[in-house]
């Protein structure tokens, strides 16, 4: 059987994945800022770039650090907010239907973000 070159680093992961855990509400949170902004500015392009970003940043780093549904739902939404920003004409009628999908992410990152299944 190989040896792991550093003994510590199943140690040192498990820290990195306990602090990002730490770190999950403070990212839901920057998600639930933009997307109300969304809510009262309209859905427009600095709001909905900015809830883009949020959603970025958790759907590129979430399965890394063991939330790998978290990441995959905030990746699907960040796909809709995109087309949203490349069709702005419709992103204000759009924008209802898509701010329950927020919603339902925020609602189950907050009851379990380390799940292994989204379920709103």
């Amino acid at each position: 059987m190989a040896t792991l070159i550093d003994p510590d680093f199943r140690t040192r992961l498990r820290a990195l994945n306990e602090k990002y855990a730490a770190s999950v509400p403070v990212l839901m949170q920057a998600i639930a800022q933009a997307s109300g902004r969304c809510d009262s500015e309209g859905a427009r392009l600095e709001p909905l770039t900015e809830l883009h970003r949020a959603l970025h940043a958790v759907a590129g780093s979430a399965a890394t650090f063991g939330f790998a549904a978290l990441g995959q739902e905030c990746r699907r939404i960040e796909q809709l907010v995109r087309a949203m920003l490349n069709t702005p004409a419709q992103a204000v009628a759009e924008w209802p239907a898509l701010r329950a999908q927020v919603t339902a992410l925020l609602d189950w990152a907050e009851r379990d973000a380390g799940a292994t299944h989204f379920t709103a």
